[in-house]
């Protein structure tokens, strides 16, 4: 069969691979030169499946209310009429229970476990370099609060059998010797020892000279301008460079999905979620992170990337905007100089992306309604790395024919019109 993927960051190269692998003819469309050039290309380099957690959470909205207060908050919205966002944040808001919450967790802890052993298992197939670590997360608390606000999800990963451990600030410090000067503003943390780090943008690069060896078609520099369909099917593709075709296409564009399906009446719940990260060159190993921790007060991922320190984080609503924000930077390197202090913050890479968020957290990982040859791979939110290689192979197996290798029914654009 003849598959066109829509899109060539780590979701959609992921996607290209298991299908070429499964004996699929792949052709990849990208309007950028190159793979993994726009969300993908400078994200906070966390695999984390320990640390799938919806953002919609009871106490959220209150939460938001105290954010707007603060300067560094991690959250900003800028004022805008778009129906879109208020559509979206109206979802959001409805999954804020703490029925949704459980239901939302597990499953994206169920689909971000997968994608760490598929992710595990192509590294040592392909033997992939992408300044890759295995060592864990430690999610640091700097407040008793936050600690007791912990418990509610180390319940849910007892539950879910995912190997975790709470820390007091002599055993965070035993595993982050880093933060030795920052030890009076710990509290404690929790440790995800099976989570990992890693470039997803050198992942995707890797994986794409594999699956290119493997026989797919990459063509860049091409603009998707729009999806030709019948009432039930997708007919083909017109792009800056003619119309293609194919037996299926796989829509994975993050954040510029709804765009295109909504011409032709698909709803997809899909939002563009701003956030920004500072890649800094690592000046003393001493007061650098080892592995990867999240700093719980400001919201922000500081990871080893080899000799590098990728500082990622914060959530801005502001639509399609990419313009960099000077505030953003000062929260990054406010908390990465509170706790670590070892990079060289002057000679940092500021970057932003937008990332595809639905109101439940939850990718979209399936078939698209009533477009019989039309599946989606999108709306992984902060967590496209994580999700990515799970979310490729679920999606090449269904496509196939097969049966997954977990349950994969509930990811579908079908629990929202339940």
């Amino acid at each position: 069969m003849k598959v066109i993927v829509m899109g060539a960051g780590v979701i959609g190269v992921s996607t290209a691979w298991y299908l070429a692998e499964q004996g699929h003819e792949v052709e990849v469309i990208d309007r950028q030169p190159s793979v993994g050039l726009e969300t993908s290309f400078a994200n906070a380099g966390q695999v984390s499946p320990g640390y799938s957690t919806p953002w919609a959470a009871p106490g959220l909205p209150l939460k938001t209310l105290g954010w707007m207060l603060q300067k560094h908050s991690p959250l900003a919205i800028r004022p805008r009429v778009d129906p879109a966002m208020m559509r979206w944040v109206g979802q959001l808001l409805a999954n804020c229970t703490s029925h949704a919450y459980d239901i939302n967790k597990g499953r994206m802890l169920r689909i971000a476990e997968y994608s760490r052993d598929c992710l595990d298992d192509l590294r040592q197939k392909l033997d992939l370099a992408y300044d890759g670590s295995q060592s864990g997360l430690i999610q640091l608390f700097r407040t008793q609060k936050q600690i007791d606000h912990a418990a509610h999800d180390v319940r849910l990963l007892e539950e879910s059998g995912i190997p975790h451990e709470l820390l007091d600030v002599a055993s965070v410090l035993a595993h982050e010797p880093g933060l030795m000067g920052a030890r009076d503003k710990l509290a404690g943390g929790l440790r995800l020892p099976g989570d990992q780090a890693g470039d997803a943008y050198l992942f995707t690069v890797r994986l794409a000279e594999a699956a290119l060896a493997k026989g797919v078609t990459f063509r860049f520099s091409t603009r998707i301008e729009a999806l030709e369909a019948t009432a039930d099917s997708i007919m083909s593709i017109r792009t800056s460079k003619g119309r293609m075709t194919a037996d299926a296409y796989v829509m994975a564009l993050g954040s510029y999905s709804p765009r295109l399906l909504k011409p032709i009446e698909l709803n997809l719940p899909v939002y563009p979620v701003k956030g920004y990260s500072l890649t800094v060159p690592m000046t003393d190993e001493t007061h650098a992170p080892r592995s990867t921790v999240n700093d719980e007060t400001y919201k922000v991922a500081i990871t080893r990337l080899g000799d590098r320190i990728r500082i990622g984080g914060t959530a801005e609503l502001a639509g399609y905007n990419l313009k960099l924000s000077p505030d953003r930077r000062e929260t990054l390197e406010l908390s990465f100089s509170e706790l670590y202090g070892g990079g060289d913050l002057s000679q940092g890479q500021y970057w932003t992306g937008l990332r595809p968020c639905t109101p439940d957290g939850t990718p979209v990982v399936g078939p698209a309604g009533r477009y019989g040859n039309l599946w989606l791979n999108t709306g992984h939110g902060t967590l496209g790395w994580t999700m990515a290689c799970g979310s490729g192979k679920l999606l090449a197996d269904r496509l196939s024919g097969r049966r997954t290798d977990i349950p994969s029914l509930d990811l579908s654009l079908d629990r929202y019109a339940a």
